[in-house]
C-alpha cells in the first residue's frame, strides 16, 4: 500500500464526530501524541487535519466592531498591547506573541508572532482593525518598540504593577495556560512556525467568538 493510500484510508474512517471531538481538543492543553493516543488516530492524520482547519481560520479573528454606543464615545475607545514570550523547535530561537486587546468588550484585537522588535510592532499595528488604530487610546508596558508605531498622543505608557494593562495580561495567562505550545516546562512545543501561529490563531478565535456569544 503506498502512502497516498494509506493517507485516503485514514481519512476514510475517520468519521465526523471524531474530527469535531479533535477541533475540541486542540482547544485544551493536551499535546498532539496525547489526542492520537486517546482517539486512537495517527499522528500524520492529525498534522494533515489541523493544517485544513488552521487554513480555514479567518483573518480578522471574529473581531466584532465597536457597538454604536462606542462610535458616539470615541474618545474612550481604549486597546492594551502586550508581547508573550514562546518559542519555536528550541528555546535559542524564540517566538514574541504580539497582542492587541480590548478591556472592554475582552475581545483580541490582533495578534503577530515573531521577534521583539519595532518592525514586529509595526505588523501588530497593521493588523489592528481600522478604528482602533484612527481613535483608541493604547495602554502598553515601556518596551521601546511600540514608540514610532503607536501615535504619540494616544500612546499611554505603563508602570509595572499600574494595573492598566491587566486584561492583556490576564489573556496572556490564558494563552499560556490553554495552549500547550505556549507552556515553558514542555515537551509540547511547536516544531514548526506555521503549526504555532496557527494553533493562536485558533484558540484566539474561538476565544472571541465566545466572547461576543456571551456579551
Amino acid at each position: 500500500m503506498t502512502a497516498d493510500d494509506r493517507r485516503v484510508r485514514d481519512s476514510q474512517r475517520i468519521d465526523e464526530a471524531t474530527r469535531t471531538l479533535v477541533r475540541k481538543l486542540l482547544l485544551e492543553r493536551i499535546p498532539l501524541r496525547g489526542i492520537c493516543r486517546t482517539l486512537s488516530i495517527s499522528l500524520q492524520w492529525l498534522l494533515r487535519f489541523i493544517t485544513e482547519v488552521y487554513d480555514q481560520l479567518p483573518d480578522d479573528l471574529y473581531v466584532q466592531p465597536a457597538s454604536p454606543d462606542r462610535h458616539l464615545s470615541l474618545l474612550r475607545l481604549e486597546a492594551e498591547a502586550d508581547e508573550l514570550w514562546s518559542f519555536v523547535g528550541k528555546k535559542a530561537n524564540k517566538q514574541w506573541v504580539w497582542l492587541a486587546f480590548d478591556p472592554q468588550t475582552k475581545q483580541v484585537l490582533a495578534f503577530y508572532v515573531g521577534d521583539r522588535s519595532r518592525k514586529s510592532a509595526r505588523q501588530l499595528w497593521q493588523r489592528i482593525p481600522g478604528l482602533y488604530r484612527e481613535e483608541a487610546t493604547f495602554s502598553t508596558d515601556d518596551w521601546e518598540a511600540y514608540k514610532g508605531v503607536i501615535p504619540a498622543d494616544r500612546h499611554q505608557v505603563c508602570a509595572k504593577g499600574s494595573g492598566q494593562t491587566n486584561a492583556v495580561e490576564r489573556f496572556n495567562c490564558t494563552l499560556r495556560q490553554r495552549v500547550s505550545r505556549l507552556v515553558r516546562l514542555s515537551l509540547s512545543f511547536s516544531k514548526k512556525l506555521a503549526n504555532h501561529i496557527g494553533a493562536i490563531k485558533y484558540f484566539i478565535c474561538h476565544y472571541n467568538q465566545e466572547v461576543m456569544r456571551h456579551l
